[in-house]
């Protein structure tokens, strides 16, 4: 029985996501890095495990960073999570963005005590 993800799934479904972000179909970018359709999906479902050269190649296609595609299943990625919120954050209502600053200080506030 296994119930949490293997590094595969998540690495590939961050790809995924950042792939439908950048508005390319699965073909469309397989073709771009030179994979078949059927590889990158297996890439993106975690059945594959892409090669070190192939996985350079999407995130330069994709044009991301290394973070972008390990941030969760790197234990110390804090500044590209860190990036994320923020960008989450400023797409907020002002007033939302000072309850949201108003509750993140409060715990950290309580964190350091």
């Amino acid at each position: 029985m296994q119930n949490e993800k293997s590094v595969e799934q998540i690495i590939g479904k961050r790809i995924q996501k950042i792939r439908q972000a950048k508005g390319y179909t699965q073909q469309q970018f397989a073709e771009v890095i030179g994979l078949s359709t059927n590889y990158l999906s297996d890439i993106e479902r975690g059945k594959s495990s892409a090669r070190l050269d192939k996985l350079v190649a999407i995130i330069n296609a994709l044009e991301c960073s290394a973070d972008d595609v390990f941030s969760d299943v790197i234990d110390f990625g804090y500044k590209v999570k860190s990036s994320r919120l923020s960008e989450r954050l400023e797409a907020l209502p002002p007033e939302e963005q000072e309850k949201a600053f108003a509750i993140l200080d409060a715990f950290i506030q309580q964190t350091i005590k």
